[in-house]
């Protein structure tokens, strides 16, 4: 099964008319931007900035949490595409570049999280769906790498993201300090003879 697979019973419908299309994506990108800046942002707010009105919003998403649901699982559709992206790279430079990948869907996501959280359950399907479908995209690159020697054999995928994600939420640094943290941290996942 692959993460396409995974996230296939939770995946909204998308619109299939171009101008649906445009609104629904206009929506996400708002909605993504708003969410992530923290704090409540209104229904209305969000569909001022997307250029569209709020019937239309509601079209799309008759609920906030439908709207919070579908940010949610497009960040975890890109970190799973960018792991069939990188699969034609040299094994460590994809793991690599999709650990760094998975560092910014991580800030996304948490505050995503604690939104959603008002809602749902954190061991709820959906989050569990959306756990399976990044562990079933990132973790061949991992057993890749690990094959081809540039891994050390006593790792595991589930120790690499816990080391990930702890230097993710590193408070109060600035993103390109945690990519420098990020790659000395990867330096000790690296395997030598």
């Amino acid at each position: 099964m692959n993460a396409t697979e995974t996230l296939a019973d939770l995946t909204p419908k998308r619109p299939k008319r171009a101008d649906a299309l445009r609104n629904y994506e206009k929506l996400i990108a708002a909605a993504r931007e708003a969410f992530s800046a923290g704090g409540t942002t209104s229904l209305e707010e969000i569909a001022r900035r997307a250029g569209v009105g709020i019937g239309t919003l509601y079209r799309h998403f008759p609920a906030r949490q439908d709207l919070l649901e579908a940010v949610y699982l497009e960040e975890v559709e890109g970190l799973c595409r960018t792991a069939d992206d990188l699969a034609g790279l040299e094994p460590w430079d994809a793991l690599v570049a999709w650990l760094h990948r998975f560092v910014g869907y991580l800030a996304t996501k948490q505050a995503l999280a604690e939104q959603l959280l008002e809602y749902l359950d954190r061991d709820a399907a959906f989050f569990r769906g959306c756990r399976a479908a990044f562990q079933t995209a990132g973790e061949p690159l991992f057993e890749h790498a690990q094959a081809a020697g540039v891994v050390r054999s006593d790792a595991t995928f589930g120790d690499t993201i816990q080391m990930v994600s702890a230097v993710a939420k590193i408070p109060g640094i600035a993103p390109e300090q945690v990519d420098r943290i990020l790659d000395m941290a990867l330096d000790g996942l690296r395997y030598r003879a």
